[in-house]
């Protein structure tokens, strides 16, 4: 069997985003699953539109998401070069032998001596192909034109030069979007005139936004580069398995799934052939997962650029453990952890008439009462004291269980529910702590009054 190469052959002329990342995605997965190759390669002929760092943002942020490559304009290999512009002399070889062969020809421009070599469309000609996702596919020659193979200025079209590149490169595999579908008989007349072979095609649905409608660079509802949810605080690894469930299926009910575990159940014929949607709450659940399996320590280590950028200070190492302790399992995104410490840590504390209902439904006051004077008297306030007084505050009081968590819970947070007591009250500090369960008790004081 041929070795399976593919490869991803981004244009400089933009950064890597959303659509890019799922066309080198799916590349990379088939390479690795038949233990090929997966190849670089830039096509920078567009040289009105190239952008400065444009390559280098998409290497970038390729290797960010976790794909490596075995041949490419960073690190070469023996099928380069690895960038059209550095390749112009390949190209114009196989146009003046198209010429030669009277399979191609020459267009002058009027008045002048400048020519375009454009491509003789064969009459009456089926080309048929096989496609990965769709099936059989059939185009008639007579929809086609003759078509421009080398401009005016020497530099070749897409179609012409991804032939060239692919042949001589031996991709065996090509995985790429729909909307290069109508490309595809044309690069086969090419192939055909020379008698190469032609890879295997897979033309990849669109991807639509939550209205059904295509994702677009213009949809401001979804993040469109990669490098904005890095900036975020994403996962690597968790973009890796949320953009290959954007029309694939592993074929089980699991979808958090390691590189390893998707490269491994990677089948081609799982590849959908009904538009990918883009369900931005479907990433928050999958990032969320990934950042619950990372330690204290290294969730400790990515939040802490975000909390300084927002000039929030740092007391202790301890301290940022602790904070990021708490907010594990609310946070979807690691910057997240800067609006989750400023609702946490806010002045202002408010309780719903929700909340109320509970305390009164607990005759909480009294525990209140002393659960403040005991936290008052703490004179270490650290985890293992304050649950003592926790639980001491409950024995005096004679309440446990929800009679006793629920509204000493309430007093110091205004919730219902949320992670580790003693380490939300250590973190909020004695005075706050003290301040809001006044602030409880006065309400509920207020409340009792009432019924008289």
């Amino acid at each position: 069997m041929k070795k399976v190469r593919t490869r991803y052959a981004p244009s400089p002329t933009g950064y890597l985003h959303i659509g890019n990342a799922r066309s080198a995605l799916f590349t990379y997965l088939y390479a690795k699953h038949y233990d090929g190759d997966f190849i670089i390669r830039i096509e920078d002929t567009d040289t009105l539109r190239n952008i400065p760092g444009g390559e280098e943002s998409q290497l970038k942020y390729l290797k960010w998401l976790g794909l490596d490559w075995q041949e490419g304009p960073d690190i070469g290999g023996s099928y380069g070069p690895y960038r059209q512009l550095e390749r112009l002399d390949i190209y114009t070889k196989y146009a003046n032998e198209l010429l030669e062969r009277g399979l191609a020809y020459k267009e002058y421009r009027e008045g002048s001596e400048n020519y375009a070599i454009r491509f003789k469309v064969p009459e009456n000609v089926t080309y048929t192909f096989d496609d990965i996702v769709r099936g059989t596919l059939k185009f008639e020659s007579r929809e086609i034109e003759d078509w421009i193979i080398i401009k005016e200025n020497g530099i070749p079209t897409y179609n012409f030069a991804v032939v060239i590149d692919d042949h001589f490169m031996e991709i065996s595999h090509v995985l790429r979007g729909e909307e290069h579908i109508t490309n595809t008989p044309k690069q086969i007349m090419v192939y055909n005139a020379f008698d190469w072979e032609v890879p295997t095609f897979g033309h990849m649905t669109i991807i639509v936004n939550e209205q059904r409608k295509k994702l677009s660079k213009r949809d401001t509802d979804v993040i469109q580069f990669i490098k904005d949810y890095k900036d975020k605080g994403y996962l690597p690894e968790a973009m890796f398995n949320f953009i290959s469930l954007l029309g694939w299926s592993p074929g089980g009910e699991e979808e958090i799934l390691s590189q390893e575990e998707i490269i491994k159940l990677f089948d081609p014929k799982r590849l959908s052939k009904s538009p990918a949607m883009f369900d931005k709450d479907k990433l928050a659940y999958i990032n969320s997962r990934y950042i619950k399996m990372l330690t204290d320590e290294e969730l400790a280590k990515m939040a802490q650029p975000f909390l300084e950028e927002a000039n929030i200070e740092i007391e202790s190492k301890e301290w940022l453990l602790s904070l990021v302790s708490l907010f594990k399992e609310r946070m979807h995104y690691v910057s997240e952890i800067v609006e989750l410490y400023k609702n946490f840590f806010r002045d202002e504390f408010n309780l719903t008439d929700e909340v109320i209902e509970i305390l009164k439904e607990y005759n909480s006051l009294e525990l209140l009462e002393i659960f403040k004077d005991n936290l008052n008297n703490l004179e270490t306030f650290n985890e293992d004291e304050i649950k003592k007084v926790i639980n001491e505050s409950g024995k005096k009081a004679n309440v446990k269980g929800k009679a006793l968590f629920m509204p000493t819970r309430i007093a110091t947070t205004g919730e219902i529910s949320g992670p580790s007591l003693p380490n939300n009250i250590k973190l909020l500090g004695k005075e706050k702590v003290v301040k809001r369960i006044n602030e409880t008790i006065n309400i509920l004081r207020g409340v009792l009054w009432e019924r008289f």
